[in-house]
């Protein structure tokens, strides 16, 4: 996934949180969970390219 398609996948998830949150619809809460499943394990593939931010800030500090 590029920057692009994970901005979009995120915008589409937080409109769906959105709309769970006014409606409490279970396809809409279904849905959203499906989305936070596929931007979990997108963030999961890059952190394991780059390493956890935690990682990165600690070597910044530790020279």
């Amino acid at each position: 996934m590029n920057a692009r398609e994970f901005y979009d996948k995120v915008v589409q998830m937080r409109r769906m949180q959105k709309e769970y949150f006014k409606t409490r619809s279970k396809i809409a809460l279904q849905e959203s969970k499906r989305l936070e499943r596929e931007i979990d394990m997108e963030i999961a593939r890059v952190e394991g390219i780059v390493g956890k931010p935690e990682d990165t800030e600690a070597s910044l500090f530790n020279d």
